[in-house]
């Protein structure tokens, strides 16, 4: 149910993985490319719902979704169904719907879809899941189809914090890939020939810090035997007058340097950069 870019991208998948797959969409033009492609098209919402027990919703948002499920629902529609909501909403928005599923007599699994529509159907490509449980096990040959299915657990919002924090980690690293992409061609260097270097950083020396940072983080404990705070701080002053003298923008490495400088003044400044996620959270996780 919902035939935009991502939810026709999944049915496509489906269906040509050999999957009988009934589509519906509020404007049924969108419909054809499927229906050309073996889909049973549906007329309504009730139709869709009923042709199958497993029901896979990609809307706008959770106002369309509502808008869609709340009258069939009502009527008892969607008793006995698998609910998979592929909709992209808060976590908070999750754990409500799973509420509302529950009371309507469906199971309810909360998905996160870690592609965009060209990606559906690469195995190598996640799909987070999260909520029942027997839904994941029950249909999961299905959800694999469409990508590596990776179920977090029973807590429904789970899936939806994950594709945020994420699709946050993916802005930070875009932007500083650009950021220093910026400066190197300011000198006369191609995108291209950054890329490859910075690529094997990433995939080395900064994975390997990350690895080592995450259990540093669970146990609240930031030895500072590889580099300081105080170390990165001096250090991200030379990319600040390198990028300066370049006319390169320098937001977000101010930015970076006073969440470092905060983390020092809260007494970490001799600890390893794991411990800048002390000046990140929030009080009440201190």
């Amino acid at each position: 149910m919902g035939l935009g870019l991502m939810g026709s991208a999944l049915a496509a998948t489906l269906l040509d993985r050999g999957h009988p797959t009934t589509v519906w969409n509020r404007s049924p033009q969108k419909a054809k490319p499927l229906a050309d492609a073996g889909a049973h098209v549906a007329a309504t919402p009730e139709d869709a719902v009923a042709a199958s027990g497993l029901v896979l919703v990609c809307v706008l948002d959770y106002d369309a979704l509502h808008a869609v499920l709340d009258p069939l629902a009502e009527a008892g529609g969607l008793a006995g169904k698998s609910l998979v909501n592929l909709t992209s909403g808060a976590p908070e928005q999750a754990v409500e719907m799973a509420a509302w599923a529950g009371r309507h007599g469906a199971g309810y699994l909360d998905g996160g879809i870690m592609t965009t529509p060209p990606g559906v159907g690469n195995p190598e490509m996640m799909f987070l899941y999260s909520g029942s449980e027997a839904v994941f096990e029950a249909h999961r040959p299905t959800l694999a189809t469409l990508g590596d299915p990776l179920y977090l657990g029973a807590e429904p919002g789970m899936a939806s914090l994950y594709d945020s924090a994420l699709l946050g980690l993916m802005w930070a690293t875009f932007t500083g890939w650009l950021h220093g992409t910026a400066l190197v061609t300011s000198d006369g260097t191609t995108a291209a020939d950054f890329t490859r270097i910075a690529l094997r950083w990433l995939t080395g020396a900064v994975s390997g810090f990350v690895t080592t940072y995450a259990p540093q983080v669970d146990a609240g404990r930031y030895p500072g035997d590889d580099a300081t705070v105080d170390v990165q701080i001096t250090a991200i002053d030379h990319l600040i007058h390198a990028a300066h003298a370049r006319g390169i923008d320098n937001s977000l490495p101010h930015l970076l340097k006073s969440t470092m400088e905060r983390t020092a003044a809260a007494g970490h400044g001799s600890d390893s950069y794991a411990s800048v996620i002390e000046a990140l959270r929030g009080p009440k996780r201190r």
